[in-house]
């Protein structure tokens, strides 16, 4: 007696593995940074590529380099966005095709710097707080008593900085007159600088120098996508990090909430997190195709 032949599951009862999702990072910044380290917490299971416009490769870009799921591309600033094809186009020509794409190309001055401004303290977004504590901390170690800082700005990015020194125990002093030149200490001196000094010779001395210049999203790329902007720079996002085009988010410094920079309302590590939780889930949700 022959045996019966096994019995074959028909195709209708088969499933595709679900495709890998790429999600590509336009920029590497911070915030970019941040998000790669929060899908990886999150066990995300597909490829991650970030679009680095610098050539160099900082010890931080490395460290994300080494995980499996990740590659980073040194000296590849995305250039142009086809959003309908689902594919990024960078300044040497390379295309990445992505599922989602996020932007996190930050900010950048909306002024050329000050002479000396690198002597000095700076205040952006609200990441530099910590930076500015630490810095205030020492100030004050060294000179026994409580600081008088020189705060230099007049948009929201001042207002955040004075509140920062005043919690700090900083008395600021601020101005709204850009000045020409940060004046340095003397040398020696582990204060980083001692005033500020303006066109018409007339100075201002302190024990320490805060910028909080104003600065601009570095949003060029919407325009190619579809994007919307806000009218004051920024690409537009929901509180989900979703922009106005599907599959396109953006964190950071170039995203714009509620016609304000990003980076002044939610430190780069919380969006991180929240934009993460958001792209799992999106990721999650992509279709499972039967097979033919």
């Amino acid at each position: 007696m022959s045996a019966s032949a096994p019995s074959v599951p028909s195709s209708a009862s088969f499933q595709a593995s679900p495709p890998v999702q790429r999600v590509v990072i336009a920029g590497a910044g911070p915030a970019a940074r941040a998000l790669v380290g929060k899908l990886d917490g999150s066990r995300f299971a597909g490829s991650i590529t970030v679009l680095s416009n610098r050539d160099d490769a900082p010890s931080e870009l490395l460290e994300l380099a080494a995980l499996p799921q990740v590659s980073i591309r040194f000296g590849q600033p995305a250039s142009f966005i086809d959003a309908a094809n689902r594919v990024v186009t960078t300044s040497d020509g390379m295309e990445f095709s992505y599922d989602q794409l996020v932007i996190a190309t930050g900010s950048a001055p909306a002024l050329s710097p000050v002479d000396g401004a690198g002597r000095c303290l700076s205040y952006s977004t609200i990441d530099d707080a910590a930076r500015i504590g630490d810095a205030v901390k020492e100030v004050t170690r060294v000179l026994g008593r409580r600081p008088l800082g020189i705060l230099v700005g007049t948009g929201p990015e001042a207002g955040q900085a004075e509140a920062v020194l005043r919690a700090r125990g900083v008395r600021p002093v601020r101005t709204t007159l850009r000045p020409a030149a940060v004046v340095p200490t003397l040398a020696g001196s582990v204060l980083p600088a001692a005033g500020i000094v303006f066109d018409d010779g007339s100075s201002m001395n302190g024990d320490l120098v805060v910028l909080a210049e104003e600065r601009v999203a570095r949003d060029g790329l919407a325009a190619s996508a579809g994007l919307e902007t806000a009218a004051n720079g920024g690409i537009v996002i929901g509180q989900d990090f979703r922009t106005s085009v599907p599959g396109i988010w953006a964190i950071g410094d170039a995203a714009s909430y509620d016609g304000v920079r990003l980076g002044l309302l939610v430190a780069s590590g919380s969006a991180a997190g929240a934009c993460a939780a958001q792209l799992m889930q999106a990721t999650l949700q992509a279709p499972v195709q039967a097979a033919a």
